[in-house]
Parts: structure tokens; sequence; C-alpha cells
């Protein structure tokens, strides 16, 4: 006597498909968010361990910061001071040029900040831009480049010059390799360069007592704008749209600079 074993139906394997696809829907983004998250965290591991360099650095010098202009040799009172990285970018890093890998580790450990962070691989955030061994910069106020502005006690040389260290931004990820350091107007109601949406819609930041946070930025200009700029430059000038957009301005200013140095419009 023959045994009839049943089996599923065409419609019950469709049913039993569906089902997995819809729930695949609503697990991958939560999925993407934790993997996003944990990536954040690892980066703000990174810049917590460079401020704490930063701040060795500091103890070992009578206080005195390192040459936060990247790939940068400058003077102060006649005096070299070495970056605390080397040129770790190609000369058309704006379209997309790369060094080659062995190239920007060996930039990397010419760098002042090596002896204290003997690690490549936090120089750069797990999500920055492929083939790039350096994401993060320092802010134009922590002795970077300081075109525009470097005014004493505002262009911080020495640390004791610092009266809100936790309040005052150090290193920011910017996703991407960029001569010298992170350029932030003092005195103009605009940004110079642009603002880095990392990890969301804001981006990681040190600072000079050796915590590391996430901004999330308010403004939808300010994302909309450092989305369409992932890599590049719109140039110096651009302006805000919002009251939220505004607040971001403020906020990377005052974490420049301590203050603002005119009257806000909003």
């Amino acid at each position: 006597m023959l045994v009839r074993r049943k089996g599923f139906t065409l419609i019950e394997l469709l049913v039993v498909i569906a089902i997995i696809a819809i729930l695949m829907a609503i697990l991958m983004p939560a999925l993407k968010r934790a993997r996003e998250q944990g990536k954040r965290a690892v980066c703000l591991n990174n810049m917590k361990q460079l401020a704490l360099a930063w701040i060795l650095y500091a103890d070992d010098n009578d206080d005195k910061i390192v040459n936060g202009a990247g790939g940068v040799d400058q003077f102060y009172n006649g005096k070299p001071e070495p970056p605390w990285v080397g040129m770790c970018w190609a000369s058309n890093y704006g379209s997309g040029g790369q060094l080659p890998e062995e190239q920007q580790e060996i930039e990397i450990k010419k760098g002042a900040l090596w002896p204290y962070c003997k690690d490549v691989g936090l120089y750069r955030c797990p999500t920055g831009s492929r083939g790039e061994l350096l994401t993060y910069a320092v802010m134009d106020s922590m002795n970077g480049y300081g075109d525009g502005t470097k005014e004493r006690g505002l262009w911080i040389k020495n640390r004791m010059e610092i009266h809100t260290a936790n309040k005052m931004a150090v290193f920011i990820d910017e996703g991407w390799v960029t001569p010298d350091s992170f350029a932030v107007y003092y005195k103009v109601e605009c940004w110079w360069d642009d603002p880095p949406v990392r990890h969301g819609d804001g981006t990681d930041f040190s600072f000079a007592d050796g915590h590391s946070e996430y901004w999330k930025w308010k403004g939808i200009d300010t994302i909309k704008h450092g989305r369409s700029l992932e890599r590049g430059h719109a140039g110096a000038g651009w302006v805000p749209r919002t009251d939220e957009g505004f607040q971001d301005l403020y906020s990377i200013q005052k974490g420049t600079w301590g203050k603002l140095g005119y009257t806000p419009s909003r």
C-alpha cells in the first residue's frame, strides 16, 4: 500500500517567501543602523586616542601644542614646527586622486604625533574614503594653518591658552584626506570648509580635554549641502538657509574659536 506524503503547495511556499521578505525588509534597516553605530563607536575611540596623544605631546613640550596643519611645516619665532602628520593627500585630491597607501603610511609615520600614537589604524574612520589612511583633521584654531585668524588667544599655540578644554574641538572626522587643517571663519557668518556629514547626519569630534563626541547637525540645509560634497569643496562662503542651519554654523565656530567674532543675525 502506497503512503501519500503531503508536501507544501506552491501557494504555501510563496506565502513563506513573502513573509521572509517582509521580515528582511523590517530587519535590514535596523541591522544597518546597528552596524553604523558600531563604526561610529570605533571612530569615536580613534579620535579619543588621537586627542590623548595630542595631550601627551603638549605634556612633553612645555604645553606647546603640535602643529595642526597636516603636511605643512610652519614656523613660529623663527623655529620650525613639524606637522602632526605628513602630506597624505595627492595633488589632485579634489578630483578623487589618492596617494598609494604605502606612501600615506610613510607620511603618517613622519608626523610629530606618531611617537604618541603608533597605530596607523587610528588615523582613519572605518567609514572613510576607501584607499585613504587619514580621514581626520585638526581644527584651524589648534595651531592649524589659521590662514584667516591668527589672533593670540584664538589661534592656540600653548595649551594654557585654552580656558574651556571640554568645549574646544581639536580633531574632526572629515571622512577623507585634505590639506592642512579644517578651516572655520571667526568673524564671518558663513562656512569656510564645508560641513562633513558622517555617521548619519552629523560628524565626530574630539576635544582638548581628551573626550570625543558625536554632533548631529540640526539644519536640513547643512545636511543637504554636506552630502552634496562628500568628497570635494564648494569653496569658502556657503551661507545657511534656515535658523537650524545657522545654529550648526555657530556651534562649529564656537567649538573652534571659543566664541563668535561677530553679532549673529539669528
